[in-house]
């Protein structure tokens, strides 16, 4: 199992927790949690025994945004993970979700500050749950910067578009409350049970068959932007294979005999 000293990564049964672990600095996003990120991800894709993944922060924070100087760097320090940004110049993208989208369910889990950087990421995240006293903003507009991991496109396909310019273009706070009241988060729960109600959910998810959730989720964001006709010619060519896995049958035998279902991805 992966993780920085910026980046925590644990297993919570069948589903895998990635932790933003920066908390003196609002979990800002340095360079070693991008590259633990970016690990995480991959890891998630690549284990088969994962079948969801929470993603939240440390101390209260879910993450305030970009932070530039420890990205920059100075000296020897931290190194390896300058080299591996040069080797892949697309990492810090994969890692922020702008450029890679995980085939399993990803959950956040939102206390704090969830800003810049972090309302960003979140917009590459499928279900979220934040704490009453979480915030939330795009503040670029505000420093005469671009909010460029992916808002300007995203935010309107997520949200009413007068609410995403509104979001975008005054760079102004919003409130659990008010997020929530504009779709842009899915639960507002009391403070410091955010994780606990992510993992919920993700529970819920893992029990059911997990080749089905994946061909779910990746028919909902492929089918997104197409007409309905040919949405429905892709949903098609997504689900029926579904309904010939061994997973499938197991779930109509448990069904039958009124037990769980055992699913073995097959």
């Amino acid at each position: 199992m992966g993780g920085t000293e910026h980046l925590t990564v644990q297993r919570e049964g069948a589903t895998l927790v990635l932790t933003l672990n920066r908390p003196e600095a609002r979990n800002a996003l340095s360079l070693p949690m991008l590259v633990g990120l970016h690990d995480g991800w991959r890891e998630a894709d690549a284990d088969d025994s994962v079948r969801s993944i929470v993603f939240t922060g440390a101390g209260g924070s879910f993450c305030s945004g970009m932070d530039l100087k420890a990205l920059a760097g100075n000296g020897m320090a931290g190194q390896e993970y300058r080299d591996r940004l040069k080797a892949d110049p697309d990492l810090h993208w994969k890692a922020m979700l702008r450029h890679h989208r995980p085939r399993k369910p990803v959950i956040a889990a939102v206390e704090g500050y969830c800003v810049a950087g972090g309302t960003e990421m979140l917009q590459g995240t499928d279900i979220r749950v934040a704490g009453e006293s979480a915030t939330f903003g795009l503040f670029e507009v505000k420093r005469g910067l671009f909010p460029i991991g992916g808002s300007t496109v995203r935010l309107q396909r997520q949200i009413p578009r007068t609410h995403a310019l509104e979001m975008l273009l005054t760079g102004r706070p919003y409130s659990a409350r008010e997020a929530a009241a504009i779709g842009l988060i899915g639960h507002v729960v009391p403070d410091g049970t955010a994780l606990a109600k992510a993992l919920e959910i993700a529970e819920q998810i893992n029990s059911c068959g997990p080749l089905a959730v994946e061909a779910v989720k990746a028919s909902v964001y492929e089918t997104a932007e197409m007409t309905e006709s040919d949405g429905l010619a892709a949903e098609l060519t997504r689900g029926w294979p579904v309904f010939d896995t061994a997973d499938a049958k197991e779930g109509a035998r448990a069904f039958a005999e009124k037990r769980p279902p055992v699913y073995k991805r097959a």
